[in-house]
């Protein structure tokens, strides 16, 4: 694993220290090392979608970071949005912007110590990736939101298949409702680097 604070690292990372490690190093940096540099845009397309389907707030936005998809939220009319992230360094850098109306810290894999069903809808951006969380993280983003909720998340579609995400849908059943899928640019066509032709599938779906 290498802790070089570039997207290389990030699709890198292995553990949950390894993600300390590498967003401590770049989380004063992030936003212009990463989301300008190569343009992304993957936060505005779930951002959009959870506000198109209309989705309520307050809304929880995990795997936060710098505050994104977060200020995404904001600028179309939400103003309680939380945030959530394994690391304090991002998140201390969202914090700045003042953008959420509470963040704390937290791990998605282990389970997050918030009461069941107290979010309207659930935002994640950039998260559910190589080297990131995977399928079985969903089952948390569910227990969080009440019923009717909207979850829009995005998933690289690189791994969707390969890492047990389609799997995992099909075997939630009437758990949720109203699941589509997708598949949009990543960055945009200013993108720079390998990966600047990679997709995302923004998921939606509802708890039912």
């Amino acid at each position: 694993m290498t802790s070089k604070p570039d997207l290389d690292g990030a699709y890198g990372l292995k553990t949950p220290e390894d993600s300390l490690r590498l967003y401590r190093d770049w989380a004063e940096t992030y936003d212009e090392t990463f989301a300008k540099e190569h343009a992304y845009i993957m936060h505005q397309h779930v951002a959009r979608a959870y506000v198109n389907a209309g989705g309520f707030q307050p809304v929880l936005d995990v795997g936060a970071g710098t505050g994104l998809c977060g200020q995404a939220l904001r600028d179309r009319g939400l103003d309680h949005v939380d945030a959530t992230d394994i690391s304090p360094d991002m998140l201390a850098v969202a914090k700045a912007k003042g953008i959420y109306h509470t963040l704390f810290e937290g791990d998605i894999l282990a389970g997050l110590e918030v009461e069941a069903g107290i979010y309207s809808g659930i935002t994640s951006s950039g998260t559910f990736t190589h080297g990131h969380v995977g399928p079985e993280a969903i089952d948390e983003l569910i227990r969080l939101v009440r019923r009717g909720g909207w979850i829009s998340i995005s998933i690289n579609s690189g791994h969707f298949a390969s890492h047990g995400f389609e799997a995992k849908f099909a075997s939630l059943g009437d758990i949720i409702t109203d699941l589509e899928f997708r598949e949009l640019p990543i960055y945009a066509t200013n993108g720079s680097g390998e990966h600047a032709q990679d997709t995302g599938l923004v998921t939606l779906f509802r708890k039912a």
